[in-house]
């Protein structure tokens, strides 16, 4: 038995020293991009991180080189050249990623003392909500702006928490305005998801069509709801025309996605159940949508004295 496990891990060993030695570069071009270009629906910010934070300063490492201690020292010149850090987790969790794909494939021995790099602590979650005075001044900068979508943007995302590139990849043919239902065909999930639309909602919905018609841009089919009309396909992103306006709104802290915060927090603090939020944000688990459960202690102390009528006797 002891010598038939040796011959096995010999056969292992062998397999491995077969596999042709790669620097990170080259593991990174001509395996993993190559990969995730056939399995993952966007690879340009894994393309941008790749080359921006690891191609110079640890790409000519062969991978048997890489240790642990190259990673720390990586990770410090980040925080000292002033890199967030839940930005410099995303550059962790690509690396991370790499390596776990590198052992699966044989391109480094799993017995080989290489762990995964530990995510930096972020301490609590932060998070933004608008009050319904910044509510108006955002959107009263949003409409004043040249931009032909940015006013009706911002209106949806409030009225419907869709995320931004879930609102930037609209196409028309997933607008069902008979049972007013957004569909979402791959949330971030992976998996699609429905959208329900309010009467203000269906609103927006009309001004676009307007706004299409007017602009010369299609409002049916694959047709993107939000058209550049310069490029006649959808934005790359509302990111300089939201730092306009927010800006304009004297807002600097207020990032796009807080939107999206700001109608779960508008729902639960009508008392709106978390179950109920979780369905309308389209979250895949509750303990995602407990990050709000702080926004209604009224409503909480409300249900915890209907027991405690009940057991007093006063029910």
């Amino acid at each position: 038995m002891f010598s038939a496990l040796k011959r096995k891990q010999q056969q292992k060993s062998s397999r491995h020293r077969s596999q042709p030695q790669l620097t990170l570069n080259r593991f990174f071009d001509d395996h993993y991009f190559p990969h995730i270009k056939a399995t993952k629906r966007s690879t340009k910010d894994t393309w941008s991180t790749y080359n921006t934070h690891l191609r110079e300063r640890m790409g000519s490492y062969l991978l048997d080189e890489l240790s642990n201690p190259l990673f720390d020292v990586w990770v410090r010149e980040q925080i000292v050249a002033g890199y967030q850090r839940s930005t410099i987790n995303k550059h962790i969790f690509l690396v991370n990623r790499m390596l776990n794909l590198a052992r699966h494939w044989g391109f480094i021995e799993r017995s080989k003392d290489l762990s995964n790099i530990q995510r930096l602590m972020l301490g609590d979650y932060k998070q933004r909500f608008l009050s319904e005075d910044e509510i108006a001044a955002l959107l009263k900068h949003a409409q004043r702006t040249t931009h032909p979508h940015i006013y009706n943007v911002v209106r949806l995302l409030l009225l419907t928490g869709a995320r931004k590139g879930e609102a930037r990849l609209a196409r028309w043919c997933d607008i069902d305005r008979s049972k007013r239902i957004w569909t979402v065909p791959r949330s971030k999930s992976g998996r699609s998801r429905r959208i329900v639309l309010s009467t203000a909602a269906m609103a927006v919905i009309d001004d676009c069509v307007a706004n299409a018609e007017r602009l010369g841009l299609g409002t049916d089919g694959k047709a993107y709801v939000f058209t550049n009309p310069r490029t006649r396909t959808a934005y790359d992103s509302f990111y300089a025309v939201w730092h306009l306006i927010r800006d304009a709104a004297e807002l600097p802290d207020v990032r796009i996605h807080d939107l999206r915060h700001t109608y779960a927090s508008l729902l639960i603090n009508k008392g709106v159940s978390l179950y109920e939020v979780q369905t309308l944000l389209g979250h895949s688990s509750v303990q995602m949508t407990q990050r709000y459960a702080h926004l209604q202690p009224d409503l909480l102390h409300q249900r915890a004295e209907i027991v405690g009528g009940i057991v007093s006797g006063q029910g």
